[in-house]
């Protein structure tokens, strides 16, 4: 699904994705017109525009994730200002592309935002890894902690040793390739690990799955 108000931008955007083979379920002009529209068209991916005429796109991601919590959302945006981007990422986007990428580029961020993995323009990705680790520090760590010592028993999701592994990589910042690489596995098995350790927390995309090992120490 494609949302931007700028129609050329908006049919090129679609057209783009349909000559590299996806179906395109829907497009539109304005944001709470796609809140509504999603849960009909259910999208698995949503490539949306952080300034729209009548919310932001933050508000349309949680209008989003609230009717679709597995959609992935790519944020495709003329502004790259820090804040942005940061609160894109708190709202649920799965990655964050300046407009001014090129084509491939976009077309790559499409293809690894749609397998879950997390896509940042360069020099973004560091910026939210140091978000989440600041936020962790500034306190969520302690309570964290605390919840997963009391957790640690019986109730607690149980990671394999690969899992925590991989996970741990995954906190670092590295990407599916990178991980694949490191440990000598195949680009898939890494995904499987990954995909199995967000049923078990429950958690919905590598973003928020990048979060929880850093409250957990688990980027040392």
């Amino acid at each position: 699904m494609v949302v931007d108000d700028h129609p050329m931008w908006r049919e090129g955007v679609a057209r783009d994705l349909t000559e590299a083979g996806h179906l395109v379920v829907a497009t539109s002009g304005e944001g709470r017109q796609a809140v509504r529209v999603a849960p009909a068209a259910r999208p698995d991916l949503v490539v949306l525009d952080l300034q729209l005429p009548d919310i932001s796109g933050v508000e349309v991601i949680r209008g989003l994730r609230a009717a679709l919590p597995e959609v992935r959302v790519l944020m495709l945006s003329a502004s790259g200002e820090q804040q942005s981007v940061l609160d894109a990422v708190k709202a649920g986007a799965t990655g964050y592309l300046v407009k001014s990428a090129a084509p491939a580029e976009f077309l790559d961020a499409v293809r690894r935002t749609a397998a879950g993995e997390p896509v940042f323009t360069p020099g973004l990705a560091g910026l939210v890894l140091g978000e989440f680790r600041r936020l962790a520090g500034a306190g969520g760590a302690a309570a964290t902690r605390g919840a997963a010592s009391a957790g640690r028993h019986a109730d607690a999701p149980r990671l394999t040793d690969r899992e925590t592994e991989v996970l741990r990589l995954v906190a670092k910042g590295l990407s599916y390739k990178q991980i694949a690489e490191r440990l000598g596995l195949s680009h898939r098995t890494v995904q499987n690990h990954v995909q199995n350790t967000l049923g078990k927390l429950q958690l919905h995309n590598r973003v928020e799955l990048t979060r929880y090992a850093i409250e957990r120490g688990l980027d040392d």
